[in-house]
Formats: C-alpha cells, sequence, structure tokens
C-alpha cells in the first residue's frame, strides 16, 4: 500500500533554510512523479513544487521559485525540498503526495498527514 511521511519540519528564521523529507513505501519511487503541497491555518491547500519520474523535471509554484528546490534519492526511496530564504509567508502544513503517475503536475490522492514548517523571528 502506497504510504508517504513527511519529516524536517520545524522552527526556522526569516532567510533561515530548511530540509524537508517525503520517505515512501508501498510503491517503487522511481516510477512515480511526487508533488509538494502546503496548507497554512484558513486557507487552501496549494501545489508547491513537483518532480517527475521520467526524466527528474522539477515545476515550482511562483512564490518560491529561486528558494525551494526538490530532489530525490530512489535507493532511500525518500523525495527531498530544499527551502532557502524562507520568509514568514511559507509557514504551513507541508505535505508530499502522488497520484501513481509518472509526471508533473500530480493530484493528491496520497498523501502523508504533513509536516509543520514555521517561519517567525
Amino acid at each position: 500500500q502506497v504510504q508517504l511521511v513527511e519529516s524536517g519540519g520545524g522552527l526556522v528564521q526569516p532567510g533561515g533554510p530548511l530540509r524537508l523529507s517525503c520517505a515512501a513505501s508501498g510503491f517503487t519511487l522511481d516510477y512515480y512523479a511526487i508533488g509538494w503541497f502546503r496548507q497554512a491555518p484558513g486557507k487552501e491547500r496549494e501545489g508547491v513544487s513537483c518532480i517527475s519520474s521520467s526524466d527528474g523535471s522539477t515545476y515550482y509554484a511562483d512564490s518560491v521559485k529561486g528558494r525551494f528546490a526538490m530532489s530525490r534519492d530512489n535507493a532511500k526511496s525518500t523525495v527531498y525540498l530544499q527551502m532557502n530564504n524562507l520568509k514568514p509567508e511559507d509557514t504551513a502544513v507541508y505535505y508530499c503526495a502522488t497520484d501513481q503517475s509518472g509526471s508533473c503536475p500530480v493530484q493528491d490522492d496520497y498523501w502523508g498527514r504533513g509536516t509543520q514548517v514555521t517561519v517567525s523571528s
């Protein structure tokens, strides 16, 4: 069964870095595209980024482009989201998700419980 577990969240000061991890099980990671989503209190979930399975191409929302970067380690069945120059507006619960497709964008058919990222002085 497909299972995704996020980790790496925490409290960070504005401008600081943080790396999130998405550990996958129940499927072969390199066949799936993985997306990162986030949801702030009182707001709807939004797509942040996505990495495809075929060629590893990555895509980013305008709000994070140039600051966030996705990567994958298929040997560890893990996808990462490196976040740099964090802003208070980035505060949210971050989720990784997949829809069993190999290309981006993805629907959040399968997703984890999320990890909290708080950016504050």
